[in-house]
């Protein structure tokens, strides 16, 4: 029941329900025995159920009634333990932990908690997500830690001590959450048990009659500490929260320990923000800051003003100190704030800045990006580096600074070079709609600002800028970064006015430059990406314009307006491999891209005669796999191969192998490559052994050539090989094929 979780109310209502399908259902009470809920389902007369979520005592005080609510599990975990001291691991079986936020940590003596989510796991182990329970292994360990995180922030820790030989811990937990359901039901005559759920029947509740069900199992595992804990975290933990509310809790007590004086394994780096005692010295700051900050500026001319202020400085030091948690990291330093006072008010008139209070945000350049009708601390929710709102006003920053740009006629070459990045380096969120902002001036939310650019006139700028820089002695690694986006259909052009295209004459250009300044791109590059003033993501040179090409042929294929440059993009492939610098992603998209494409004559010769080459200087010869190797080990870290693994890799060299190789076969206009076509599928079956379908295309191959006994045997290897796999239509040609071979028809 997915809406379960979010809603804390009491549901105790009567509702209609069909028992049409449910003799020998009957009515009564019945408990739930899953999903960590004690619930009840009560069935009563003229077909009305009950829920009930909280149960208890009453007594009757005058006119009063006075509920004594039950007592709720003093644990919020039941653990139960196997032993075996032979065990050289631990086996964790976690019930149903779908719905809710859980870690399991792990210690050994007083080292640092290793903590993991427990999606995380079930994602790894069970990627499919087929079973309701997660089992997992963990290395033996001192010390198991349990947490469950609610939606406000709190988070309930619970350490265990494990006994030296356990084996396997069986881990169970005690909720009591509750909200909206559209539920459906039905009785499972075979294990009397009502079975209730929302939209599978896979995650239903389970009710059995109360009347049947066994005591409660009183837990004999107890935890050593217990606590409470505000926000807790861990390095490398992603935020669950769906908004920032730090400020709702207090900041100078994180962790209220229960049972113990335990201290929590928490850090939290001392942030301090710099507040300026004047508008231009706060701008100042901001332009100088290594990072692309933005500057909150608060008018409120009510003498509370400075307390409520200051109160709201140091609620955002906790949070952006507990973010980046042990040392600095700029990342997380995104705003910097002023409090506007009476020194303020002429530059507040001649920007018409008139309500009060005020809130307004702006970029390093003093440009007013975003402005609210509002007091600070209405809006300080808005204030964290995960907010909807970093992100909205980032896109602001780059329609503004290009919008400037284009009206300035005087931009330096540094100016219109930063304006386009701003842009480049833009990303969609897939969790808000960052185009939808509120427009009314006089809303208590961010007005935030969109200047309406002119795309034409945005293109032929970029065009100038490219154009001013093909004679550069050493490259603009800005630059390089935002031609890679551009190039790439993640660009400006993609951000600022969503518009997929196809490669211009100045994205030709561009390319012109990266490959003119691939060795020094190649040299700078980690330099650059370890720069702490932004996340760069500049890939090796010619991997990324070949990735680009290839992108483009499926932009083609996906209907996007405009025509391949095919003479262009042929150019651009032949230059790298006359270059010298064709690595494996270069080739592998210029296969694909030739692939593609057809000669005059119907056959594919310009195809196979570039494949040919490829494989007489790259993979043949003796050691083949020793040879591949090599070449995986090479792999720059942004190939797509050195993620996807080994087998992978190797799987691919033995498919295009193969695939060259039955163009040959199907084609007659190819025949001229029947020697060569021989030597490649020999070859994808030295990588993939007893392959049939490789089997058969060798086979046909050695038929056509001549070699007819080889050819029969060839070709019988390829049936006795079929499997499960291949398609009974494919399997039934190739048997067809060996029995014209053998009686001399093929």
């Amino acid at each position: 029941m997915r809406n379960f979780i979010w809603g804390v109310s009491l549901l105790f209502a009567g509702m209609s329900v069909s028992f049409a399908q449910t003799n020998g259902l009957e009515k009564g009470t019945y408990l739930c025995t899953n999903k960590g809920e004690k619930i009840k389902m009560n069935l009563l007369d003229n077909n009305k159920f009950e829920l009930v979520f909280y149960t208890g005592d009453y007594e009757i005080k005058g006119d009063s009634l006075v509920f004594t609510k039950k007592a709720t599990a003093e644990n919020r975990f039941d653990l139960t333990f196997k032993n075996d001291k032979k065990a050289k691991k631990i086996k964790i079986n976690f019930i149903n932990p779908s719905y809710y936020s859980f870690y399991v940590g792990t210690q050994k003596g007083s080292e640092t908690v290793q903590y993991q989510r427990v999606s995380d796991i079930k994602t790894k182990v069970d990627p499919e997500w087929t079973k309701t329970d997660v089992e997992f292994e963990i290395d033996k360990t001192d010390f198991l830690y349990l947490v469950y995180e609610d939606y406000n922030g709190k988070s309930d820790v619970s350490k265990y001590a494990l006994p030296k030989d356990v084996s396997e811990i069986k881990v169970d937990y005690n909720l009591q959450l509750l909200g909206t359901m559209n539920i459906n039901g039905f009785y499972d005559r075979k294990t009397n048990e009502l079975k209730v759920y929302e939209l599978s029947e896979k995650d239903a509740l389970v009710f059995v009659n109360e009347k049947n069900v066994q005591p409660e199992k009183v837990s004999t595992v107890v935890p050593v500490e217990k606590q409470t804990i505000m926000n807790w975290t861990y390095p490398g933990k992603l935020s669950s929260l769906p908004y920032d509310n730090s400020s709702l809790y207090p900041t100078d007590s994180v962790a209220v320990a229960v049972d113990s004086a335990y201290s929590p394994n928490y850090s939290k780096y001392d942030f301090k923000l710099k507040i300026e005692n004047s508008l231009t010295k706060a701008l100042a700051a901001t332009k100088e800051a290594k990072n692309n900050k933005f500057l909150v500026v608060y008018y409120d001319s009510k003498k509370a003003a400075k307390e409520g202020f200051d109160t709201f400085i140091k609620d955002q030091e906790t949070q952006t100190g507990y973010n980046m948690y042990d040392s600095y990291n700029a990342q997380y330093d995104v705003y910097n704030y002023y409090l506007a006072g009476a020194d303020d008010k002429k530059w507040l008139k001649n920007n018409k800045i008139t309500n009060d209070p005020s809130l307004f945000i702006l970029n390093s350049q003093g440009d007013i990006l975003g402005i609210a009708k509002s007091d600070l601390a209405a809006q300080q929710y808005q204030f964290s580096y995960y907010g909807d709102l970093y992100r909205k006003l980032q896109r602001a920053d780059a329609f503004v600074s290009i919008d400037k740009t284009l009206k300035n006629k005087k931009a330096s070459d540094a100016d219109l070079i930063t304006a386009f990045n701003k842009g480049a380096l833009l990303e969609y969120s897939y969790d808000y709609d960052l185009e939808s902002t509120v427009s009314d001036p006089n809303s208590t939310e961010f007005v935030i600002t969109k200047p309406t650019l002119n795309k034409k006139e945005v293109a032929q700028l970029w065009k100038k800028l490219i154009e001013a820089h093909q004679k550069d002695t050493k490259p603009n690694m800005v630059l390089v970064e935002t031609i890679i986006k551009e190039i790439k259909n993640q660009g400006f052009t993609k951000q600022l006015f969503n518009e997929d295209r196809i490669l211009n004459d100045t994205d030709f250009l561009a390319i012109d430059y990266l490959l003119k300044h691939s060795d020094e791109i190649e040299n700078n590059r980690t330099a650059y990406k370890s720069d702490e003033s932004a996340i760069h993501t500049v890939g090796n040179a010619v991997s990324e314009v070949s990735n680009a090409l290839q992108q483009n042929v499926y932009a083609s294929q996906d209907g996007v307006t405009g025509e391949i440059n095919k003479e262009k993009v042929n150019s651009v492939y032949k230059k790298i491999i006359a270059s010298g610098k064709g690595n494996f992603d270069a080739y592998r998209n210029y296969f694909y891209y030739l692939a593609q494409i057809e000669d005059n004559d119907g056959s594919n010769t310009t195809y196979l005669r570039e494949f040919n080459n490829y494989f007489d200087a790259t993979l043949a010869g003796a050691s083949p796999i020793e040879k591949l190797d090599a070449i995986f080990s090479g792999l720059d870290s942004s190939s797509s191969y050195s993620y996807d693994g080994w087998n992978s890799f190797k799987d691919y060299h033995s498919d295009i192998c193969n695939n060259a190789a039955w163009a040959v076969v199907v084609k007659p206009q190819n025949s001229n490559f029947i020697k060569d076509a021989i030597k490649w599928s020999e070859y994808s079956l030295k990588i993939s052994k007893n392959n049939p379908y490789y089997l058969d295309t060798l086979g046909q191959l050695y038929y056509k050539d001549g070699q007819k006994e080889k050819a029969i045997a060839t070709q019988t290897l390829a049936v006795k090989y079929l499997n499960d796999e291949v398609e009974e239509e494919t399997a039934s040609e190739m048997k067809a094929v060996l029995a014209k071979m053998q009686n001399g028809t093929y």
